[in-house]
């Protein structure tokens, strides 16, 4: 991930062009990893950082931090922020690379959350404090048919049960722009420093306009991050349209191949919860309906991010 410029650009500018969010600032680092986003923190003057990290990289982050000299200013604690005793009451900043695939999949916002009301000051700051999910509709004959309608009929023997299955399992992929059938419609604006653990459930609906004549195979999930307390706006887009991240987007195919004209509108919700067995996987319920001039039809489809 560190080499995902995108994410660990923005976060290394976020810190580096606006001191007065960092310096001699308690900071808190959930999910440290390398330590690389609690570096930062340290070289912009923060009073003290507190980096947890429960993998076994917190021994690297550790030789990472004593070899760059930071020894003084950043402790890396080893742990599970829930199980975990911190050295000082309470932190001024929380800093954090929560987000998962489709945002929410193997995510850690709870974790974040959970340090948020444990240790935050009243008003601190959690960086980033919004985080936002987008949908649009692609064309995307070419795939379908490969991977998916593939399984109706394999050397003339019907496999259709795994055709279901594939069908069920959102695709993370690169989207190409040129794919792009519909507007982008934001779906879930979620304030970090100030929603509560369970929000991240929802239902939201959406409304997709074809922007040009086309068929529509997939709905595509993609994130936006923001940091708002900075001077200025600063944040970045896991969208197909923008410059790529490790995140890439979220593909889910449709049963239909819905003939769309010019202006004409998919309409429909999407539900997201966690699952009920793993918390950390995530399903998802899309109910949509199309009433146009070559094609009409209402469903409803499972996905499952495992």
């Amino acid at each position: 991930m560190l080499k995902d410029v995108v994410r660990t650009k923005t976060y290394q500018n976020v810190i580096y062009q606006n001191g007065f969010l960092i310096k001699d600032k308690v900071v808190l680092d959930v999910g440290a990893g390398t330590g690389i986003l609690s570096l930062f923190c340290a070289k912009a003057g923060a009073k003290h950082v507190y980096a947890i990290e429960c993998s076994q990289m917190a021994d690297m982050a550790k030789e990472i931090v004593e070899a760059n000299g930071f020894s003084n200013v950043i402790t890396v604690i080893k742990g599970k922020v829930e199980e975990i005793d911190l050295p000082t009451a309470k932190v001024d900043v929380i800093i954090s690379e929560w987000m998962g695939y489709f945002l929410l999949y193997e995510n850690m916002l709870n974790t974040v959350l959970y340090a948020r009301d444990k240790w935050l000051v009243s008003d601190g700051l959690v960086l980033p404090d919004k985080a936002s999910l987008y949908l649009t509709a692609i064309e995307d004959s070419e795939y379908k048919e490969d991977k998916i309608e593939f399984w109706n009929s394999v050397y003339g023997f019907n496999m259709s049960c795994i055709r279901k299955q594939a069908m069920m399992e959102p695709l993370v992929d690169n989207v190409n722009p040129d794919q792009i059938v519909t507007n982008s419609q934001l779906l879930k604006t979620m304030d970090i420093s100030k929603m509560s653990p369970g929000d991240d459930a929802f239902t939201a609906p959406f409304k997709l306009i074809a922007q040009r004549t086309d068929f529509i195979h997939a709905i595509v999930a993609y994130f936006d991050v923001s940091f708002t307390k900075c001077h200025k706006l600063m944040g970045f887009s896991t969208g197909p349209r923008s410059k790529g991240t490790h995140w890439k987007q979220t593909v889910l195919y449709l049963e239909d191949a819905i003939s769309m004209c010019e202006g004409e509108a998919l309409t429909g919700s999407m539900t997201v919860e966690k699952n009920k067995i793993n918390p950390r996987d995530v399903d998802i319920t899309v109910k949509y309906d199309f009433n146009g001039k070559h094609y009409e039809v209402s469903r409803t489809q499972h996905y499952k991010m495992r």
